[in-house]
């Protein structure tokens, strides 16, 4: 996790040259767009006073709009017909994660054409040839944030079988830390990165022994391409300040990190 214990961990490289693509959120290549304003309406009684008696007719518990958010991914159903004007045909095979669901399971990642309707989708022109490839980076970047997770989490029980239940893409939302980064790299240009991560992601971990949740905040940044264009990329993963829990996390992290670096250079 980089120089500190809440600090961008060195950047990993991935051998395949390809464009940096968001990891879990499938729609965050491009960045977010902001929301509509809701328009504001009248003051009003919420009850209406007008309408029946009458029960509600039984329809089916599923909602089958296509537009509904999954409340664990906050995504919509990701179709794996061809996108109008598609060219290419692309695997509709999805592999499964390391990453646990449940008891019952593990995740799994989108196919490449999930990954490239959710692109059409927002509106996001990609190269068709390339989306197989933004697909194997994006899970290797979810195998490496939960890789990031578990090493937190040896803190409080190195057994657990930790289970990640939901998770939300932020893009265009920075952290604090993030932005403290950012103002770093303004003031000290010359010491600190001035770029903003590509990507943000809340996960909402599980740890079944105690059944307590813990949020956990992923900045993801973009690093230059080694010389034969391979990207490479920094994770900065850590617990979010939003307990007394995870706060001592973040304190005891940064802790062993300081004495580790003092026992190396021979000052202790």
């Amino acid at each position: 996790m980089g120089q500190t214990s809440s600090a961008p961990q060195p950047p990993v490289n991935l051998s395949t040259p390809a464009a940096a693509s968001c990891p879990v959120d499938h729609t965050a290549l491009a960045g977010a767009r902001p929301p509509h304003p809701v328009p504001a309406t009248a003051a009003q009684c919420p009850v209406d006073h007008h309408a029946a008696a009458a029960p509600a007719p039984a329809q089916c518990p599923v909602s089958h709009d296509a537009d509904a958010l999954d409340p664990r991914t906050h995504l919509p159903a990701l179709s794996q017909a061809p996108a109008a004007g598609q060219s290419l045909a692309l695997p509709t095979g999805r592999e499964t994660s390391s990453i646990p669901r449940d008891a019952a399971g593990r995740w799994e990642y989108p196919s490449p054409q999930q990954f490239y309707n959710a692109l059409v989708r927002k509106g996001w022109e990609t190269p068709e040839e390339h989306v197989e490839t933004m697909v194997h980076i994006h899970n290797f970047l979810n195998e490496k944030a939960w890789d990031e997770v578990q090493r937190w989490e040896t803190q409080v029980n190195k057994d657990e079988k930790l289970e990640l239940v939901r998770f939300k893409g932020r893009p265009g939302e920075l952290s604090p830390k993030a932005r403290f980064w950012l103002f770093a790299g303004w003031l000290l240009p010359e010491r600190f990165n001035s770029e903003p991560p590509f990507d943000r992601h809340d996960w909402v971990i599980r740890r079944p022994s105690t059944g307590k949740e813990v949020r956990y905040v992923i900045d993801y940044y973009s690093a230059d391409p080694l010389p034969d264009g391979s990207p490479v990329f920094s994770l900065d993963v850590r617990p979010a300040l939003d307990s007394v829990s995870s706060i001592g996390m973040r304190i005891r992290a940064a802790t062993q990190e300081v004495w580790a670096g003092a026992r190396q250079e021979g000052r202790v």
